[in-house]
């Protein structure tokens, strides 16, 4: 499956969606920051799954729907930041979906996440991504995860990867950072966290019009990557090198 997390930069990105679908044959595409009011149905092959309904700069998913069949898809409230109170409220920060793989005849659990903003502490972020975590084990318990998005994490990462670990969880970057905007905030913001899924290869792509570079996560059933060679440069858990970058 091949998987694009990208974070539009308060929607600006959005006539971006449609060729970076094409181009990269995406399964799943997953958003930040889009304007879920005003987001079409479709886009090529792709179908609009689920949207975040109580901000209007939310999530949203599109499957390939020709191959995949959703279940169930739900968006949630997570543990707030001072800056939701007070600025710019973001109810809902994680939208997952339970769905039914046609090829495979498997169910697994997708979803799109944005973490609190870098006004926030880390251990916040650290508590909104478990709590999102167990929301997704209810929607699918015992299911392959695959959690992609605005992790909104530069620095520290070792601690997160340690904790992702202990709790039975792959925290995967990319190969190239993925926002450069601020020189003091470049690094690695967008990846992915996943259970019962091999990661094979987790690439930057290029830039467009948003302050994120959106990234293509390619993964299959733990089993069946069993018989796949990662491709170079694929990277499936966060390196000693990576923890600060």
């Amino acid at each position: 499956m091949k998987i694009i997390s990208y974070n539009l930069r308060k929607n600006r990105a959005v006539s971006e969606l449609d060729a970076l679908a094409e181009a990269h044959a995406a399964d799943i595409l997953c958003l930040q920051e889009a304007d879920s009011v005003a987001l079409p149905s479709h886009l090529g092959h792709m179908r609009l799954v689920h949207a975040t309904e109580r901000n209007r700069l939310g999530l949203a998913m599109y499957v390939r729907e020709d191959r995949f069949i959703a279940r169930s898809a739900h968006a949630f409230q997570l543990k707030k930041s001072l800056h939701d109170r007070l600025l710019a409220p973001a109810h809902e920060r994680l939208l997952g979906a339970r769905l039914h793989d046609q090829e495979t005849g498997r169910d697994f659990v997708a979803a799109s996440f944005h973490a609190a903003p870098l006004t926030a502490l880390n251990s916040l972020r650290r508590h909104q991504i478990h709590a999102a975590l167990g929301e997704l084990r209810q929607i699918g318990p015992h299911l392959p995860a695959l959690m992609v998005g605005d992790y909104n994490y530069p620095v520290f990462k070792g601690r997160l990867d340690t904790e992702m670990r202990t709790a039975g969880y792959d925290l995967s970057l990319s190969d190239k950072r993925t926002y450069t905007r601020y020189k003091m905030f470049r690094g690695h913001f967008d990846f992915a966290t996943s259970a019962g899924l091999a990661i094979s290869s987790v690439r930057t792509l290029d830039r467009g019009t948003s302050d994120h570079l959106p990234i293509l996560v390619s993964a299959a059933f733990a089993e069946e990557a069993l018989t796949i060679e990662a491709p170079v440069g694929a990277v499936t858990s966060i390196t000693p090198s990576m923890v600060a970058a």
